[in-house]
């Protein structure tokens, strides 16, 4: 058997991570014939049945057992989508207690994850449970997760856009790398090569990129300029 593939999928709060895990899902095991499933969130569930959201020493225990939950789904599926990871705890560790001591372990099984996929800012926020803060921090989160995302060399590409829009962006980033598999359906492939037959020689894709190679270039581009004026 092929070993599972781990998509990770983290974002700040309200960016449709969950809606996505399982909506993607269920869409790569039409598609593919691929024992696919989707982890959900531990946090979500911590806080409801204890009424609070955690304390500073029980953040470890938190990304632990997201993680033992994703490896032991890794264990019975081939393809597995995660709301979430212990990147996310680690983030949060920082945002709320100042703690950064999660980080090496996360981002030591970040490194496991075949891809990444980061959800956009683009959805409006919506409270949903204790684990929210609320809308102010979903710029400093996602500043974070960038930062880790890129200085750890990850493999990682940004989703966006509304409802349908959404979920495609996700099956596009997957769908590479899954090329090499045999699956026992071949719909996703089918479908891929029909959308880049009807694709033009060249696409200019700056203005909705969901490449981070070409948003980091930008950027680098950007700060190279206003060096040079200063």
């Amino acid at each position: 058997m092929n070993e599972s593939l781990i998509i990770a999928i983290v974002g700040a709060e309200s960016t449709g991570k969950t809606q996505l895990a399982r909506s993607a899902c269920e869409r790569l095991a039409q598609a593919t014939g691929l024992r696919c499933t989707w982890v959900p969130e531990l946090l979500r569930d911590w806080c409801a049945q204890r009424g609070r959201t955690p304390l500073q020493h029980e953040q470890v225990g938190i990304a632990a057992e997201q993680a033992r939950r994703i490896d032991a789904a890794a264990l019975q599926h081939e393809l597995v989508l995660c709301d979430t990871t212990p990147l996310m705890t680690s983030v949060y560790s920082e945002m709320v207690f100042g703690d950064t001591s999660l980080y090496p372990a996360a981002l030591a099984w970040q490194q496991r994850c075949a891809l990444t996929l980061l959800t956009a800012l683009d959805l409006p926020w919506v409270a949903d449970g204790l684990q929210r803060d609320g809308p102010h921090v979903r710029e400093p989160v996602d500043a974070l997760l960038r930062q880790h995302l890129i200085g750890q060399g990850l493999r990682w590409s940004l989703v966006a856009g509304l409802g349908e829009a959404r979920v495609e962006a996700a099956i596009d980033a997957i769908a590479p790398l899954l090329r090499q598999r045999a699956m026992p359906r071949d719909g996703l492939f089918t479908r891929l090569a029909a959308r880049d037959a009807a694709q033009p020689a060249w696409l200019w894709a700056c203005e909705q990129c969901d490449s981070p190679e070409c948003e980091h270039a930008t950027q680098r581009l950007a700060r190279a300029a206003a060096q040079g004026l200063e």
